[in-house]
Formats: C-alpha cells, sequence, structure tokens
C-alpha cells in the first residue's frame, strides 16, 4: 500500500526573499515547515550568499517549476576587482590579490561592452550543474577540478550602477540575462580581462519571470505570520499555480472540452494559437494545466492539474 503523504495539501507559489547565509533548499524546508505542506520545490538554486526573489512552489504547482527555471533571471550585483577566489564569490578563499587602483570607471564601461547580447560562458565549478551525476559544487569540495564546456546565454541587459576606484576597486551592477547565466562566472571573466581579477561580494534576484523582488515576503516575516495552526494569513499569500505561466497564451474550453482533456485527449480549440505550448482553462475561468498545439490544430494536454483531493 502506498505511503500516505504528511502534512497540509495545498497548492500555489509562494514569492520568498531568500536570507543571505542560507542555501535554496534550506530555505525551502524551513517554508515547507512553516506551512505544515506535503510537497514543495523551488526552482532554480539561488547561492547561499545570495538574496531576493526564490519562488516556492506547493503541491500541484510544482509541476510547472520548470516554466520558472526556464525564464528570464534579472539581478544586481557588487563585484570587487583585486581579489579572486576559488567560488568566483565572497565565501570562497582568497587565491590572488593586487592593486586594482589603475582601473577606471571608463575601462570597466569598455569591458562591459563585450559582455551584452549572446555570449559563451564556462560555469564555475562551485555551480549546481551536473557532470557524470555529480553537482560541480561537490567535485569542487573535494578538491577536483573538471573541463566544463562553454555555454551560450543570452545578457539582455548589462548596466554599470556605480563604480568605485581604489586597490580594491568596486562596481554595482544591473543584470537581465537568460536562463543558467552565472553572474560569478561574468565577474570573473571581467577580472581577467581587466587585469586584477574580480569576484562576487554580493548577489540580489531582483525578477525571475513575471516575478519581481518588490512582490517577495521575508523569512523573517513568514515566521512571525505563524500562529499555532492557524495558516489563513500565510496560505492568503500564495498565487496561483497558473501565475508562473504568464507568458503563456490562454486558451478556454467547454466543459465537455475540459472532459476530454482531463481524460488525456486533444480538443479543438476555435481560435486558438496555431503552434507551441498554452495555458488551458474553462470558460468558467478553472484552470486545468498546460497544453500544447498539435500538427493538425487540436490542443492536446501536457501537464495538467488534479483537483478534488
Amino acid at each position: 500500500m502506498a505511503r500516505r503523504r504528511r502534512g497540509r495539501l495545498l497548492d500555489g507559489i509562494l514569492l520568498l526573499d531568500k536570507p543571505p547565509g542560507m542555501s535554496s533548499n534550506q530555505a525551502l524546508q524551513m517554508a515547507k515547515r512553516l506551512y505544515q505542506a506535503a510537497k514543495a520545490g523551488h526552482t532554480g538554486s539561488l547561492d547561499p550568499l545570495a538574496t531576493g526573489v526564490l519562488p516556492l512552489c506547493f503541491g500541484e504547482a510544482t509541476k510547472f517549476s520548470r516554466f520558472l527555471l526556464d525564464s528570464d533571471k534579472a539581478y544586481v550585483s557588487t563585484v570587487v576587482f583585486g581579489t579572486t577566489t576559488d567560488s568566483g564569490d565572497a565565501d570562497g578563499t582568497i587565491t590572488a590579490q593586487t592593486d586594482a587602483s589603475q582601473l577606471k570607471r571608463s575601462d570597466v564601461e569598455s569591458a562591459l561592452e563585450a559582455y551584452r547580447g549572446e555570449i559563451e560562458q564556462i560555469p564555475s565549478m562551485f555551480s549546481a550543474i551536473k557532470q557524470g551525476g555529480q553537482p560541480l559544487y561537490k567535485l569542487a569540495r573535494q578538491g577536483k577540478e573538471v573541463e566544463r564546456a562553454a555555454r551560450r546565454v543570452v545578457i539582455h541587459q548589462l548596466e554599470l550602477l556605480e563604480f568605485r576606484g581604489g586597490p580594491q576597486a568596486e562596481m554595482d551592477i544591473a543584470v537581465d540575462c537568460s536562463k543558467g547565466t552565472y553572474i560569478r562566472s561574468l565577474a570573473e571573466d571581467l577580472g581577467r580581462d581587466l587585469g586584477p581579477g574580480a569576484h562576487v561580494k554580493s548577489l540580489r534576484r531582483t525578477r525571475v519571470g513575471p516575478f519581481r523582488v518588490e512582490d517577495t515576503i521575508t523569512m523573517a516575516t513568514l515566521d512571525s505570520m505563524k500562529q499555532g495552526e492557524m495558516h489563513e494569513p500565510m496560505d492568503a499569500l500564495l498565487l496561483p499555480a497558473d501565475a508562473a505561466l504568464d507568458d503563456l497564451p490562454l486558451v478556454s474550453v467547454t466543459e465537455s472540452g475540459g472532459f476530454y482533456i482531463r481524460q488525456g485527449q486533444p480538443v479543438l480549440v476555435p481560435n486558438a494559437p496555431t503552434t507551441g505550448m498554452v495555458r488551458v482553462g474553462l470558460e468558467t475561468g478553472e484552470f486545468l494545466g498546460v497544453g500544447e498545439i498539435l500538427d493538425d490544430g487540436r490542443v492536446a494536454p501536457r501537464r495538467l492539474v488534479v483537483t478534488g483531493g
């Protein structure tokens, strides 16, 4: 007999402002305990040093987390020149130090230009990318370094917000980028181009897909809201499962069409898009899941929510 999952059955997305010094999984487990949730998952790791937008999915919303994994992200970061670390950020061990006093704002502005648009980036050994079934950061902690293939990413926007000169010159940057972009790697590459090396001092994720940092809630606030077994104020913070799918066009089906969709059968929907993935809902507004437009124009179910228990 299947083991019954312990915890509350609830569905939705929590926009957490991850605190520093905590891994994404630690933040997830803490939020899961506060909610006493049966099922939860996060939508892509943030380094322990980093803060900012970390969408947490509960229940049926976990089925659509990949759409947030694949979405564009935005960050603000402070980068220090003149010091390199083994991890590329301030949590790592210093590997080299030099005087960065010669750097000028104009030098940095010029160097940034090469990193706007589509670029090739080699992931850090301290990233969560797996090689041979092992996350790279685990290999790095064992003192191992393996060859990593360069990945193509897109820097949609890269703005120098502030430059402070000196032996340990600093810059503040704002980055809007595609999935898979590593700000640590960007800092290390810029430090190498400019000469004195560099690492990330601080990193804050300000956007994941449609979700912005202004709409997040801190762990401390969430903890203070927890009153015994009363979860209503916390539950009210959860966004619907389809909030992660705002970029997908919505198609509405009749009750009979919804019946066939729930049975896993494609249906014909008037005026639907001709290609791609779509959100599928009933004409009453109830969200059914994600579908895909077939070559013959019908909408085929791909990932459906389960209701009623």
